[in-house]
């Protein structure tokens, strides 16, 4: 079939050129950066969760770090640390005795000053280690017995000089195990100050200056 033909002079008016459609382009997709988004997220939860189960459960609070006591008292060497491996020599009394009987590895002698408000102190710290924990604690229980000697302090025994220092035997007695090691103090006032409740936390304190304490 053959189309109508425009012929020149019939007085018809010539077809219009047809315009090519323009492409509709595709409808966008709503929400795709918002959809990435939600599925970053998503995954982020995903894998907290896992770490949260494989850790088992929620990290428990960390226990608040232990803060070291405050001292009262400030201890100053007065003299020492002395070695020596014969306690026996360096003893008297039944725990000369005793000591012969059971000789000790090591011992180490030293002398402190310390001061309680216009009060002086002097402070010998004896550290005595034995071959056992179990001979350490025989020496403490003998020790602590009145009138049975000590272990001599530095000023008793002369190594020491210390001008007006007092009789340490007279004055405040403590001791302490540590394993093989008994640790003894021994405390006095310069000028025969008395108060024995201070001289007591001046013992305690002293403890701590044994090595290991």
């Amino acid at each position: 079939m053959v189309g109508a033909q425009f012929i020149p002079g019939r007085g018809d008016t010539a077809p219009l050129p047809r315009i090519p459609a323009e492409p509709v382009p595709p409808p966008r997709r709503k929400g795709g950066p918002v959809l990435k988004v939600a599925g970053l997220v998503a995954v982020a939860v995903v894998a907290g969760l896992v770490w949260w189960l494989v850790r088992g459960g929620p990290a428990e609070d960390s226990p608040p770090a232990a803060q070291a006591p405050v001292k009262e008292f400030q201890f100053v060497v007065a003299d020492g640390p002395v070695a020596a491996t014969d306690c026996a020599a360096n003893s008297y009394g039944q725990i000369k005795q005793w000591l012969a009987q059971h000789p000790c590895r090591h011992l180490s002698r030293a002398l402190y000053t310390t001061s309680a408000g216009t009060a002086r102190a002097l402070v010998s710290v004896a550290v005595v280690t034995l071959s056992s924990p179990e001979e350490a604690q025989q020496l403490k229980k003998l020790a602590d017995t009145d009138g049975t000697g000590n272990v001599n302090d530095l000023v008793r025994d002369g190594t020491a000089t210390i001008a007006g220092a007092p009789k340490l035997a007279d004055g405040d007695y403590l001791s302490c195990t540590n394993g093989a090691a008994v640790t003894i103090v021994l405390s006095a006032f310069f000028d025969r100050h008395a108060d024995d409740r201070t001289l007591r936390r001046i013992s305690k304190e002293a403890l701590d200056l044994a090595p290991g304490a």
